[in-house]
């Protein structure tokens, strides 16, 4: 379910003039069926494929992409049905998950196409660029569920500001791919969904000409700015959410959507 693809680029650095060789790594979420829903196993896998393409010298930029006809629909809730605290998993792994991407020494480009809802809102977190289209669907409805989504709130915040963050994580409605892009929770903005993994190409194809060791070192320097490598903020956004999981208003939220959902 998660997938690894590499494509090779080469070029001549326009400023430079200095040729760069490499590799634009893929890392796909395949679950189309599911909407790319998430599971504890998944994220762990999402996981070993970063620092497996990391590892590789010849990596220049990491991509991170889904399946199907939307980049990712969160978790899936049914692993949550027999075992209450299955949701403790699945928030660690989401956590943990976003801090190995956003730790990534290489840029990585997220394609956001359809909807990010979630945990794939969340995921965001750990990009460095993301791009997606008008029509997408961004936000974090579980809060109808009660659950929290405050493990997002350090990763959203350095994203769209205390602010918007703020209101993303209060109100459970979604917004489209063009109000994404006005807050800063995208980066760049195509009009149709099948525009976004062209485009995220480019933007990927254009980085990897530029020095390596330039990039990783000014990326390790914003992380440090940005709070990316301080866990205070992130263990404790975790155990906040953590706090509501198997608790006694998310399990009978979560049988009445299963209810309903039969």
């Amino acid at each position: 379910m998660i997938r690894i693809e590499r494509e090779r680029v080469s070029g001549v650095n326009p400023v430079s003039g200095a040729s760069h060789e490499g590799v634009i790594a893929h890392i796909v979420i395949d679950r189309p069926e599911k909407r790319n829903a998430l599971t504890a196993e998944m994220m762990l896998n999402l996981r070993q494929a970063k620092e497996k393409v990391a590892s590789e010298p010849s990596t220049r930029v990491v991509i991170v992409r889904g399946e199907g006809p939307v980049f990712c629909a969160g978790f899936d809730l049914e692993a949550c049905r027999e075992d209450p605290l299955a949701m403790r998993s699945l928030l660690t792994g989401l956590s943990n998950t976003i801090r190995f991407f956003r730790k990534c020494p290489c840029p990585v480009v997220m394609a956001a196409h359809g909807a990010a809802i979630a945990g794939g809102c969340a995921l965001l977190g750990g990009a460095d660029v993301v791009v997606t289209d008008a029509n997408a669907k961004f936000g974090y409805p579980v809060t109808r569920l009660g659950v929290s989504p405050a493990v997002s709130s350090p990763f959203l915040r350095q994203m769209v500001g205390d602010g918007q963050a703020r209101a993303r994580l209060l109100d459970s409605e979604l917004i489209d791919g063009r109000r994404a892009h006005e807050i800063g929770l995208a980066h760049h903005l195509v009009e149709r969904a099948d525009d976004v993994l062209p485009r995220v190409r480019e933007i990927a194809g254009s980085i990897a000409l530029k020095p390596p060791d330039a990039l990783r070192e000014t990326k390790h320097w914003i992380n440090e700015l940005d709070g990316s490598l301080c866990s205070k903020a992130i263990d404790g956004a975790l155990h906040t959410s953590m706090g509501l999981a198997g608790g006694p208003e998310e399990r009978a939220l979560l049988k009445k959507y299963w209810e309903k959902t039969r």
